[in-house]
């Protein structure tokens, strides 16, 4: 029994059809499959016991499943588990399809959160990484899940995507203003082995590497300029908005993750579950090095007790912020995080 409030995290697996760029694990959506795997999930859940004040449906596509999957997963959890009256209850959603009954239910189930995979607001581009919804199918849906009671939600943007440029991010910077959401998560586009775009990498005409620096940069300004202020690497949220689930992963609060792929940080100890459902252990968690790089991928930092390295060139070259008793990368060092953690971690 773990009596500290963790986060429960449930992979989703399933998809309409898998984006161009994405290297999660994920099948195509059957609804047998689908009732199977929740099950499956069910019978899981069974081996554990914890308090949580967090839950996340990750995917996949969480919200390609009829709403009253998620509600039995749901309810299952609350079976097992002792889940907070005040949990944060995250399902990540694709606009392309029509949400307005599904949030009702997801409403009645106690979800209060959902993250919106918009990835931009020019439609062009959202094409070109192989989404189907456009623009008005993301405002649709911001406004369906208000309607329904949920007010906290987030967008997805990436940056350095086919087709993007610095004058065109401004139409999704405009767009985020005028849906005011209080939570927006920004990725810069990787390219992994395994997808589709890894496959067309020669051929994928990309801003370069300088120019997505510029995105990044000019996304912490333009977001902070809204109210939305940065708290991690890819994280910007109007104060109180933050994602509590995802924070205890950068501050190694205990995660439990259940669902194929799904990783957990769980009594000291790391694990994840393969495509087979079977439990692979991948050693322990919380070392010192952790709290490094783990810590400063927030805004915040980290206790300057942690570093024992001189950092004071970083700070003369702007990377990094001495804030007192702690240490912090700047927006312009966390475009160069891995190197800074790297001399830190020594």
């Amino acid at each position: 029994m773990n009596n500290e409030r963790s986060g429960l995290y449930f992979h989703i697996p399933f998809c309409k059809s898998k984006c161009p760029y994405c290297d999660f694990y994920s099948v195509k959506f059957d609804e047998a499959s689908a009732q199977q795997y929740v099950q499956e999930i069910c019978d899981e859940i069974k081996q554990y016991q914890g308090i949580f004040d967090t839950v996340y449906f990750g995917g996949g596509t969480p919200s390609i499943l009829p709403p009253e999957l998620i509600g039995k997963i749901l309810d299952c959890a609350r079976a097992q588990f002792e889940i907070s009256d005040d949990a944060e209850i995250t399902v990540e959603c694709n606009p392309s399809k029509d949400l307005s009954e599904d949030f009702k239910k997801y409403a009645s189930y106690g979800v209060n959160r959902i993250s919106v995979g918009m990835q931009s607001a020019v439609d062009s581009e959202r094409f070109a990484l192989g989404r189907a919804a456009g623009r008005n199918e993301v405002e649709r849906t911001i406004n369906y899940a208000r309607q329904s009671g949920i007010e906290n939600i987030s967008l997805d943007l990436m940056l350095g995507t086919p087709k993007q440029t610095i004058e065109s991010l401004d139409y999704s910077f405009d767009f985020i203003k005028s849906v005011g959401v209080p939570h927006v998560s920004a990725y810069m586009l990787k390219i992994e082995e395994g997808t589709k775009f890894f496959q067309m990498r020669d051929r994928l005409v990309l801003p370069d590497d300088d120019t997505v620096g510029e995105m990044y940069l000019k996304t912490v300004d333009t977001l902070a300029s809204f109210g939305i202020k940065q708290y991690e690497i890819s994280n910007f949220a109007v104060p109180g908005f933050e994602s509590r689930h995802n924070t205890k992963y950068w501050t190694l609060t205990p995660y439990l993750g259940i669902g194929k792929s799904a990783h957990s940080f769980w009594g000291g100890k790391r694990f994840f579950y393969d495509r087979e459902w079977n439990k692979i252990d991948d050693g322990t968690g919380g070392d010192k090095e952790e709290q490094i790089m783990l810590g400063l991928r927030l805004a915040k930092g980290i206790d300057k007790s942690l570093v024992d390295r001189d950092f004071a060139e970083f700070v003369k070259m702007g990377y990094v912020a001495d804030l007192g008793e702690r240490v912090a990368l700047t927006p312009k060092g966390m475009l160069v995080s891995n190197t800074i953690i790297n001399y830190i971690i020594g």
